[in-house]
């Protein structure tokens, strides 16, 4: 594939795209961030968050004439929309989900559910869908997306949340799905970007809420957007795509692979934020010794953004995952920062909120500088005696300089998924996510049905 620099550049690839243009490094991404996002996915359906949000795909989004598709983890029927809404907010119900620092935000946990919905809906009515084709797929949605969202960041004054640039993204993979040429694919994507969710990050950060990164509306934006481009509905240009000051950002599309080189994974399920101080703090307290009991306070030097997490006494998840002070605190009284630590009670632990109160979050105009496409936080421990052990500032574990093993990300899952689903459910899932682009029709449908059945 040969791509020039022009408007239509993102078409002409989400148009173009074969699986043989897919390289082995974009082939290992995408394996991982199928089984990490199932395992956010199994876990998220547990949440309150998730629950609502299906009870309002099932009354407002019935299925028509696009043929019905199950909500993931769950097996009921609604739209191809409204399984991407519901699917949308459960994973993003639980923050665990793979990312990309340059756009500070998440694609899979809008791309997975859309995606796989539409499939869904696409095998009732008889079509014959392998993992090569849903690779294409995949492919198309993350490199749009990420391409997208980066020219958003530089071009628009606000901080929008991912659902605003994913529903490009969404809307794209979507669009070729149904069979869309490169014009339907442009009108889609300019649907998706126009109707996608301008929603700001930073109010659901002073203000945490289960309105969460906007996925659960950019999602069914972009699957909005292909279902009416198909019908003829038009909606070009998308500013993002083919704006005068986008074209920088589609020069080598199609040749270099911004999923590869940005993709993050999670150790930890809180807002990533957070994770270079729980890196530091996990490091200090094993490396020195210490125990709880011994920790009198913390300070946390950081980006300016970050410092307005805070959360020294969240009263819910939402707040939970858009804090730091709680996470680092819990980190340090029980040596872990995991699943059960989302559990309700972990709010009312009395020495994790000692140590969470006597958290300073400072903002560091250095640190605020460099957090461009790193996310760097310093940590110092101040024992009861008066000691002090600092660390050296950090990113945290799971970009792409530093990241998270195969073995890792299949603990992760295991972690997530196998209480919800049981371990043979889980480990087939594992089994064929990994090589979900190898499978055959027949095989690829199995693994749909583990990912879209109920528990």
């Amino acid at each position: 594939m040969t791509h020039c620099i022009d408007p239509h550049a993102m078409a002409k690839f989400a148009a173009e795209l074969g699986y043989d243009d897919l390289p082995d490094s974009l082939l290992t991404v995408l394996r991982r961030s199928f089984l990490d996002t199932m395992g956010v996915a199994a876990v998220g359906s547990t949440t309150e968050l998730s629950a609502l949000a299906r009870k309002g795909a099932l009354a407002l989004f019935g299925a028509g004439a696009a043929g019905p598709a199950r909500i993931l983890f769950d097996g009921r029927t609604v739209s191809p929309a409204g399984a991407a809404m519901a699917g949308a907010f459960g994973v993003d119900s639980i923050d665990a989900h793979d990312g990309t620092s340059p756009n500070k935000g998440h694609a899979g946990s809008a791309i997975f559910p859309s995606l796989l919905a539409i499939a869904d809906a696409m095998q009732v009515s008889g079509a014959k869908i392998s993992g090569r084709d849903f690779a294409v797929w995949l492919a198309i949605a993350y490199e749009v997306s990420y391409r997208a969202g980066q020219v958003q960041h530089a071009t628009c004054a606000d901080y929008h949340t991912s659902g605003a640039w994913t529903a490009v993204g969404v809307a794209a993979a979507s669009a070729r799905m149904l069979g869309g040429d490169e014009n339907q694919i442009r009108h889609a994507a300019g649907i998706g970007e126009y109707h996608g969710p301008r929603s700001q990050m930073m109010r659901c950060i002073d203000f945490p809420t289960m309105l969460r990164d906007g996925v659960g509306w950019g999602a069914p934006s972009g699957v909005t957007g292909a279902y009416l481009a198909r019908e003829g509905f038009t909606g070009a240009p998308a500013l993002t795509c083919e704006g005068i000051d986008a074209a920088p950002y589609w020069a080598d599309i199609g040749e270099g692979w911004r999923t590869v080189e940005h993709t993050h994974y999670k150790p930890y399920p809180c807002c990533r934020w957070a994770h270079p101080a729980l890196d530091a703090v996990q490091a200090l307290m094993t490396e020195h010794g210490l125990t709880a009991g011994e920790i009198a306070s913390v300070r946390i030097r950081t980006f300016h953004n970050a410092t307005r997490l805070a959360g020294h006494e969240p009263k819910s998840l939402d707040e939970l995952t858009y804090a730091i002070a709680f996470p680092v605190a819990t980190m340090i009284v029980r040596g872990r920062m995991g699943i059960a630590e989302l559990n309700p009670e972990t709010l009312n632990d009395p020495e994790i909120l000692r140590i969470s109160r006597a958290t300073e979050l400072i903002d560091d105009p250095h640190l605020t500088e460099i957090s461009v496409g790193k996310r760097w936080a310093q940590v110092t421990l101040v024992t009861t005696d008066g000691r002090e052990f600092a660390d050296a500032a950090r990113t945290p574990r799971g970009d792409t300089d530093a990241p998270l093993s195969d073995a890792e990300i299949l603990s992760k899952f295991n972690a997530f998924a196998e209480p919800v689903l049981g371990a043979p459910r889980a480990t087939r899932i594992a089994e064929l996510s990994t090589v979900f682009d190898g499978l055959d029709a027949p095989a690829f449908g199995e693994l749909l049905d583990l990912c879209l059945s109920a528990p």
